[in-house]
């Protein structure tokens, strides 16, 4: 009975979207009419409303519902939508104000000449309109208009004309700063909560260990790492885009011909193309530039966005006027001077010490003022002007309403789905299909196309992603990254906005065109443009190197970077290592040599203990090393004939632990049936009797699993545990190796500090003298806090340790606590003998050798990893890597 009240949510959400019912609507309505008539029938027939539910029951969907109303608009973790809003008013901002026309229009001229010149300006534009507005109707809509009627009055083929305006005009959807690419990482962050857990309990099933090691755990994705991600594949379409029509034209000229406009190419227009192009490519730099360095967050970047795009609107409405620029002027001689003042003082007012400092925060003020007059100044030009910051606001709000809305609305029937048990259908189907991750991932390809025809990316986004994404990403062959599969489906959603006869860019497209574009030239010229983006699809699916490397850099090379002892930074950081020693292994062993030679003997037992034990662990390392490597290839010599038994074993135990499921919820039906249940007598022997089956067809399956399994498990377990085991020790003992070297400098390199404390230690004789009790403990706290700061000290604090104990008890003994601090000097004068001799003879040479192990055999314990390393680890973890073999 759950099956058919799926099939009715399914059924009711779609003949309201097809009686075009306004989706905001549509699909919450569906969820609730189809809850209310499941209620209702339950109580009517079995006297339980939650007695046609998978899971829960009414009660639990609106508790849902209202988890998901809190999550969306009053959880901080999900601020990223804040930014939804700033960059629609980005959007709607420089398409009122003119500057994308002024865009298409100065760019047609420049690129004109150029054989398919025009087509190559339309896609210019496009990626450009792309990362400053992201609204893929407006720009289709703004291109069609502006550069349609130019392209047909130059002869432009016209099945061309119109596919280069849609394509370009979806450009939005991938390039950043896109909506589809924040809703998406929303949808994803909590996608990737449930494919952990789906994760981590496969690895237990299969392995019986409870723990999983965090390295295979699901990485989750911001909106910030999407912008990133989509930045290579968006450019990577446009030169796509760009090469076709150019060649294109070479091929058929007639089709795509030069413009030429004498006189075009003169000091005036070099000036017309600046004024037009910079402010844009300005915005976009401070944009994603922003995001890229990591300066701002995706809110901060929509922000600045927001109130660069009206300062542009500033100028561009009072185009031909006095001071037309003055504002604009204002704002950028402001952040100049925010810059520069930056750039020399680090600007913080509880942090005043110098008049230099009192001197930066009021320039800083000046210029901060003075930016905020131009802010106002630009408002208010746009509110004056044609009413634009009015009309630009109101489209904001309810644009932002409706993807809101639509947010909520889909959570309300993705509840409903799940309550049927629809999740769990889905989730079956895609499990057993044959041919692992793929085979999943192009039928879910496949559902996002199509449904690419009828619904907007939000709705596909909202209901869809979450459905299917924790799948996907659970997958431990495949091991995709959330990132990369945003990515992916942004891309997949944009090319079903071209497909005929649904595509909603061709309605757009249709709507501004002229009478004399037939239709079928506008599917004609979209067919090419649809292939090149399944060609990217495809080129970003076999390399997902292009989407992950951007994200897996930035985040290196952050001042919130992982540090190296980050568990999955370790494959990657033992490659590089081991090339490191295969290079230098003899250079890194002769300054083990040579440090070990140096006279350490005047040292304290337990550092010469240290540095020994830390000498002997360095010269294990490299042979260490080759023994992960080893290890290594055994593995992979034995996975080429266990994979293709440990994929067989794992489906029967996947499928058998479904059909485990199906039987767990049978028994509740059978254990709630009866006079007195919940069920009926009749439904609970119709539950018995499929368990009956189901259990035979579960044994039927296990029973398939090969003879010697176990033991071919056994021997392959042992393998791979060799290889982790060689990993372990080889990471214990570099840590091992390491750390007594930095203690020693640390200890040696603080000589000349604890040297200059001897008369703060010896004037506390004085201060116990003299002082009340009270005071004097405070003042021993005092030197004994100074005393801590120098690393190997213990020896020196137990004096003082013990005179403050004395000065703290019910009767202070003066005499008693000064004899203590005698001690404390007595051990000061023993520790700076050993300190200084070692500062002069010893810690030259453990410098030395810090310089020649740090980045191999110290790697695991410095603060952050090298520039030069992480640009490395970031391109060794951008492939995805197969870890089916674990679990």
């Amino acid at each position: 009975m759950e099956l058919f009240f799926l099939a009715l949510l399914v059924v009711v959400m779609a003949v309201a979207l097809g009686s075009g019912f306004p989706v905001a609507f549509a699909l919450p309505g569906a969820a609730i009419v189809t809850i209310g008539i499941a209620s209702i029938v339950g109580y009517l027939y079995a006297g339980n409303v939650d007695a046609f539910f998978a899971q829960g029951g009414p009660s639990q969907w609106l508790s849902a519902g209202t988890t998901n109303l809190r999550g969306v608009y009053w959880e901080a973790q999900r601020d990223t939508l804040i930014a939804i809003p700033l960059f629609v008013f980005m959007g709607i901002m420089l398409q009122r104000s003119k500057i994308a026309e002024d865009l298409l229009v100065t760019m047609a001229k420049l690129f004109g000449p150029v054989p398919g010149g025009l087509g190559i300006s339309v896609v210019f534009v496009g990626a450009l309109l792309a990362a400053t507005t992201g609204i893929v109707g407006a720009t289709v809509v703004a291109m069609g208009l502006i550069s349609l009627p130019a392209m047909m009055r130059n002869k432009y083929s016209v099945p061309l004309a119109t596919g280069t305006i849609a394509a370009s005009g979806t450009l939005g959807q991938i390039i950043p700063p896109s909506i589809v690419l924040i809703i998406l990482a929303d949808q994803l962050a909590s996608a990737v909560d449930q494919a952990g857990t789906l994760r981590q309990t496969l690895y237990k099933a299969a392995t019986g260990e409870i723990s999983m090691p965090s390295d295979f755990s699901v990485v989750s994705t911001s909106a910030g790492e999407m912008f990133l991600g989509a930045f290579i594949p968006g450019l990577v379409l446009v030169g796509l885009y760009m090469l076709f029509i150019l060649g294109f034209a070479f091929l058929k000229p007639s089709a795509a011909p030069a413009v030429h406009e004498p006189g075009t190419f003169n000091r005036a227009f070099l000036g017309k193309v600046l004024m037009t192009l910079v402010p844009p490519l300005a915005l976009i730099f401070l944009v994603l530039g922003s995001i890229i360095a990591g300066v701002a967050t995706v809110n901060q970047a929509g922000a600045i966005g927001a109130v660069g795009a009206m300062v542009m609107a500033g100028y561009r409405l009072r185009e031909g006027k006095r001071g037309q620029y003055r504002p604009a002027v204002l704002a950028v001689l402001a952040i100049l001077a925010i810059a520069i003042a930056l750039s020399f003082h680090n600007i913080n007012i509880k942090r005043i010490e110098t008049s230099d400092d009192v001197v930066a925060i009021i320039i800083a003020l000046i210029a901060v003022s003075l930016l905020l007059i131009a802010l106002f100044w630009s408002g208010w030009r746009t509110l004056r002007f044609e009413d634009t910051l009015r009309g630009v606001m109101l489209e904001t709000a309810k644009t932002s309403a409706l993807v809101f809305i639509i947010l909520m609305g889909a959570a309300m029937l993705t509840a409903a789905f799940r309550g049927f048990g629809g999740e769990e259908l889905v989730k079956e189907f895609l499990l057993g299909l044959p041919g692992g991750f793929w085979a999943q991932f192009i039928v879910v390809m496949l559902v996002i196309f199509i449904l690419g025809f009828f619904l907007d990316f939000i709705e596909i986004s909202v209901v869809v992603v979450p459905i299917v994404a924790p799948i996907l990403l659970a997958d431990p062959g495949a091991n995709v990254t959330a990132v990369w599969l945003g990515v992916m489906i942004g891309l997949n959603i944009q090319t079903s906005f071209l497909t005929p006869p649904f595509g909603f860019a061709l309605f757009y497209l249709r709507g501004v065109a002229p009478a004399a574009v037939k239709t079928i030239d506008m599917y004609k010229g979209v067919i090419a443009f649809i292939a090149l983006q399944l060609l990217a699809l495809g080129i970003v699916g076999q390399y997902p190197s292009l989407v992950n490397y951007l994200p897996n850099r930035v985040s290196l090379l952050s001042e919130t970077a992982p540090p190296p002892k980050n568990p999955k930074l370790q494959y990657c950081m033992e490659d590089i290592v081991h090339d490191m020693y295969r290079t230098d292994g003899n250079g890194i062993m002769n300054a083990i040599q040579t440090v070990s030679n140096v006279d350490m003997s005047y040292l304290p037992k337990d550092l010469q203990k240290k540095l020994k034990t830390g000498y002997e662990d360095a010269e294990k390392a490299i042979p260490l090393m080759d023994d992960i490597f080893t290890a290594e290839k055994a593995v992979e010599v034995a996975a080429v004939d266990y994979r293709s038994v440990h994929d067989e074993v794992r489906a029967l135990e996947r499928d058998a632990r479904r059909i485990d499921g199906h039987i767990k919820d049978l028994e509740v039906i059978v254990s709630r049936s009866g006079p007195t249940g919940v069920y009926s007598e009749e439904r609970g022997r119709k539950a018995q009797a499929e368990i009956d089956k189901l259990t035979d067809e579960r044994d039927a399956l296990m029973a398939r699993i090969p003879d010697g399994w176990e033991e071919t498990h056994k021997t392959f377990s042992t393998i791979q545990s060799a290889e982790n085991k060689a990993r372990l020790t080889y990471r214990r003992t570099v840590d091992g190796a390491y750390e007594p070297i930095a203690e020693v400098r640390a200890i040696l390199g603080g000589a000349e500090k604890l040297a200059g404390l001897e008369t703060e230690i010896a004037s506390l004789k004085d201060d116990i003298r003299n002082l009340e009790p009270e005071a004097a403990v405070s003042r021993i706290e005092e030197v004994r806090a100074m005393v801590s700061d120098v690393d190997g000290t213990s020896d020196i604090r137990k004096g003082l340790t013990d005179a403050r104990k004395i000065m703290r008890s019910k009767s202070p003994d003066k005499d008693e606590a000064i004899a203590e601090v005698d001690k404390s000097l007595a051990a000061l004068a023993d520790d700076l003998k050993w300190r200084k001799k070692g500062e002069a003879e010893l810690l030259p040479a453990l410098n030395t050798y810090d310089e020649a192990i740090k980045y191999n055999i110290g790697l695991r314990s410095q603060p952050r990893l090298p520039k030069d390393m992480a640009l490395d680890v970031a391109a060794c973890l951008s492939p995805h890597r197969d870890i089916s073999l674990n679990f």
